[in-house]
This record gives structure tokens, sequence and C-alpha cells, in this order.
């Protein structure tokens, strides 16, 4: 978009590219501890700033909001950071999350579309095939980016029986509906 406005060569078979007035990002995990402001409190006062400044004319990329708190919090600040892009601001948003149950949203509004990087398994491993194609991850990845990055295999072993343990607790209370 930048070397598209500045008039640049752009290295693409073809784009359509709209101006925009301004470029908002949030992304990364910094904190400035010294004046006490804790990482999830940048966050939140950068995706603050975006809110307040963004257009329907803006380009915004945000990285996984919410990830600083709970599991819960932070799936609803994700989402309603979502809903609002799309109910009030309508800006070109690029926004990249964990949680798989924000998938759903794009059922719900013509504007939002989900994208995903395309995974190639055999057995326990995989390999990111770098190509961004319609659709959402069917899982996550998480233990195997860990065994991409070097832990420990008895530490990955430990963590894989922990998320089979959190899963069937959390099938167990989804079947616990009250009739």
């Amino acid at each position: 978009v930048i070397m598209a406005q500045i008039g640049s060569f752009i290295p693409a078979k073809s784009a359509v590219i709209s101006p925009v007035d301004r470029i908002f990002t949030r992304v990364g995990a910094t904190d400035d501890i010294s004046t006490g402001q804790s990482t999830f409190m940048v966050e939140m006062q950068e995706v603050s700033h975006i809110l307040k400044y963004a257009t329907e004319n803006s380009l915004v990329l945000l990285d996984e909001i919410g990830r600083g708190t709970s599991t819960y919090d932070g799936m609803s600040i994700a989402k309603a950071v979502v809903e609002y892009f799309d109910k009030n601001i309508h800006a070109y948003t690029l926004f990249a999350t964990h949680y798989h149950e924000l998938s759903d949203m794009a059922s719900t509004s013509k504007k939002i579309k989900n994208f995903t990087v395309t995974v190639k398994e055999r057995g326990e491993e995989i390999t990111f095939l770098r190509r961004i194609v319609p659709g959402c991850a069917d899982r996550s990845y998480g233990i195997h980016v860990a065994r991409l990055a070097g832990l420990p295999e008895s530490l990955l072993k430990q963590a894989s029986g922990i998320l089979d343990n959190l899963e069937s607790q959390d099938n167990k209370s989804s079947n616990n509906t009250i009739m």
C-alpha cells in the first residue's frame, strides 16, 4: 500500500489498491515497565488510539489482540474490537488471531472474511507452506510450533497430555447443557 501510494513498482501480477488516509499497526509485544505499563496495557492503549483515529479509508493491521490477559477476557476484547470495526469504522483491516472461536464472525457479516496459512501434516511433523487461502484453520498448531522452536520432547509430551485433558474437560462441560 505504501509503495503504491508513493508511485513505486508493485511486485504483483495484478493489484487493486485503494488510497488510504492512514496506516495503523498493532503488532508485537512491548511494555514500559519503568512507567508501570504492562505489555497488555500498551496493547490496549495502541488499540484505543487506532479506534479513535482510524477512518473508513484507513488500513489497519492488528495482530493477536487480547493475548496479554486471560483467555476469556482476551477473546471477548478481540471479538468486540472486530465487531466495532465492522459496525463503526469500516476500515480496511487485517486482523490476525489465534482465537478459533472468532472464525464464525464471517457468517454474521458480509465484510468479514477468513483466511488461513496452509499446513502440510505428516504424522507429528508439520510444515507451514506460507500460502494464504480462504477459510480458517481447523485446529491449533501451538505444540507443533513449540517443537519447531526446539522445546524439549519431554516437555512437549507433557503439554500434549495437558492439552488432551483440557479439551476433554471442555467437551464434557459443553455436553452438560441445561434444557
